[in-house]
C-alpha cells in the first residue's frame, strides 16, 4: 500500500509541476490562442494500454472536490484545505458521465461491470519500483481514494456528441458556431455571442446556445453547459463549461463575487465590463449605483419586469451593484458608457441605467419604451458605405447588418466586451493533484475580449464628431 501510494504521489506531482501558471493572457475573437488538448476533465475518455484495457473506457482519477469550497479559494486566492470527502463508486460514476441513465449505470453494477485499478510494485523493474496495473471488480458503495481510476465496459458508451450534432442543421450551421468561439481549454469554452441568439431555450424558441452546444464539441460524451447568461439581444462573451465539475466551480465562483460585493469585498478574480449606448447624459461622468431589484407583474397579468425597489425586507427583493463610467457624449443626445456589474441579477443593467441613471439603453424597449416613443433615425454619414447597412442572413435566423442609430427601430445597444477569469483548467488540475493544501495566489488570469457587433461598430461611427 505505501508503494502504491507514494507511485501515485509522485504521478500527481509530475502533472502538477507540467501545468505552472504564467502572466495575464488575452483572447479576442476572431484570433486562434489555443491549441486542440486530447481529453476532457470529467468526461469518459475511451481507456489506452494493451491487451484487455482497450476494451474498456477509462474514468478520470476520482477527485472528490466541493465546488463551492473550491470556488471560495479560488477567489480568495488562497489555499484550499478541506474541500475534499471520500465518495462512492456510483456517485463518480453518474458525476464523470451524466449523460448516461441512470437506470443503466446501476445496472452496470449489478453485472459487476465496473472495475477499478489496482497497482502493484515490481520490483524486477531496472528503474528499482513500476507500476503494473490490474483491475478489480468495484461495487457502487464503495468508497474512492483520491487517484482512483473507474473503467466501464466500452460497449456501452453511447452515441458521441459528434453523433448527436448529425441532427442539427448542415455544416454551414456549425461552421457558424464554431466562429463563434474566443478561447477553448480543457475546461471551459468561451463565445463571442451574437446579437438576437437566445442562451437558454424556452417556449417558441428552437434554436439556443443550451440547444446546440454539443455542436461546439467533436469526441466527448459531455455536451457544454452553460455558467452564465446573457439577455437574448445583448452580446458579448458568454462562458460554457465543458466539464460537469468545471460549470460547478465556475457558477461557485460568479455566486461568490455577488456575495463578495454585498458584503463590500475586494475580490477581483472575476470581472466584466460592458459596454452600452444610452439615452441622455449621466449626471456625473462615473459612480456606483446600489439600487435593489423586485419582479413585478404588469396590468395584464402575464407579463412581468423587474423594478428598482426602495426597501429590501421583502424576501423577492434582490440588492444589486453597479459600477459605471462614461467614455463619451455624442452632441446628438447619446452617451457611450461602460459598466462594471457587482453582482449578478437578471436584468441588472438595462434597470439601473432606465431608472437609477435616467438614461435608457438604445434598442430596450422594455425599459425604455417612452424613450423611444418620439425616436428619430440619424443620417447616415456620408463617409459609411450604405452596403454596410442592409440586412444579410446568417443560420439560425440570425441577420447580419441594420440595428443602428440610423434605423427606425434600432437593435439592443448592450455588448460585454471583456470578461476576466481565473484559469479553471489550472486549477482543476492542482485540485485534483495529491496536495492536501492548494495554493491559488499566483493562479493566472485569463483576459477574453469581444468585439463590438456590428450595429454598435455603426451607431458609434455615425455618433463620432466630425
Amino acid at each position: 500500500m505505501a508503494m502504491r501510494t507514494a507511485a501515485l504521489l509522485f504521478r500527481r506531482q509530475a502533472t502538477a509541476a507540467a501545468a505552472a501558471p504564467k502572466p495575464l493572457r488575452q483572447h479576442v475573437a476572431g484570433v486562434s490562442t489555443v491549441a486542440e488538448h486530447d481529453a476532457l476533465d470529467g468526461g469518459c475518455r475511451a481507456g489506452g494500454g494493451e491487451g484487455n484495457r482497450k476494451r474498456w473506457l477509462e474514468l478520470p482519477p476520482f477527485a472528490p472536490l466541493d465546488a463551492n469550497a473550491a470556488a471560495r479559494a479560488i477567489s480568495r486566492g488562497d489555499g484550499g484545505e478541506g474541500e475534499c470527502s471520500n465518495a462512492t463508486a456510483i456517485k463518480w460514476v453518474r458525476r464523470c458521465c451524466p449523460h448516461m441513465p441512470a437506470s443503466l449505470v446501476q445496472k452496470l453494477f449489478r453485472l459487476r461491470k465496473v472495475k477499478r485499478n489496482l497497482l502493484t510494485a515490481d520490483t524486477s523493474s531496472a528503474d528499482g519500483i513500476a507500476e503494473q496495473p490490474r483491475m478489480r471488480r468495484v461495487s457502487a458503495k464503495d468508497e474512492l481514494l483520491p487517484g482512483d481510476i473507474l473503467f466501464l465496459p466500452a460497449n456501452i458508451q453511447e452515441s458521441s456528441v459528434a453523433e448527436k450534432t448529425k441532427k442539427f442543421g448542415n455544416k454551414n450551421e456549425i461552421d457558424f458556431l464554431r466562429s463563434l468561439e474566443i478561447y477553448k481549454d480543457q475546461a471551459i469554452i468561451v463565445l463571442n455571442k451574437p446579437p438576437g441568439m437566445p442562451v437558454q431555450g424556452g417556449v417558441g424558441i428552437k434554436n439556443s446556445i443550451d440547444i446546440l452546444a454539443p455542436m461546439f464539441e467533436d469526441d466527448s460524451s459531455e455536451a457544454p453547459r452553460l455558467v452564465h447568461r446573457l439577455d437574448r439581444d445583448c452580446s458579448g462573451v458568454l462562458v460554457l463549461g465543458r466539464t460537469q465539475l468545471s460549470t460547478s466551480i465556475m457558477h461557485a465562483i460568479f455566486r461568490e463575487k455577488t456575495a463578495d460585493a454585498l458584503s463590500y469585498g475586494t475580490q477581483q478574480v472575476l470581472q466584466r465590463k460592458y459596454v452600452a449606448l444610452v439615452i441622455g447624459r449621466p449626471r456625473h461622468p462615473k459612480g456606483l449605483l446600489s439600487a435593489p431589484l423586485a419582479k413585478v407583474v404588469l396590468q395584464d397579468g402575464k407579463s412581468e419586469r423587474l423594478t428598482v425597489c426602495a426597501g429590501s425586507n421583502t424576501a423577492s427583493v434582490q440588492d444589486a451593484l453597479t459600477e459605471y463610467r462614461v467614455i463619451e457624449s455624442c452632441p446628438q443626445g447619446y452617451t457611450w458608457i461602460e459598466l462594471f456589474p457587482c453582482t449578478g441579477r437578471k436584468h441588472q443593467l438595462r434597470v439601473h441605467c432606465a431608472e437609477v441613471l435616467g438614461t435608457p439603453i438604445v434598442g430596450d424597449y422594455k425599459y425604455g419604451r417612452q424613450a423611444h416613443q418620439n425616436w428619430t433615425p440619424l443620417p447616415i454619414p456620408q463617409a459609411i458605405d450604405e452596403e454596410m447597412f442592409k440586412r444579410r442572413k446568417l443560420p439560425f435566423g440570425l441577420a447580419l447588418g441594420g440595428g443602428s442609430v440610423a434605423e427606425g427601430q434600432p437593435q439592443l445597444h448592450l455588448h460585454c466586451k471583456q470578461m476576466i477569469l481565473p484559469d479553471i483548467s489550472v486549477a482543476m488540475q492542482r485540485l485534483q493533484s495529491s496536495d492536501a493544501d492548494h495554493n491559488f495566489s499566483d493562479l493566472e488570469k485569463l483576459s477574453f475580449v469581444a468585439p463590438l457587433p456590428l450595429h454598435m461598430r455603426l451607431s458609434w461611427e455615425i455618433l463620432k464628431p466630425v
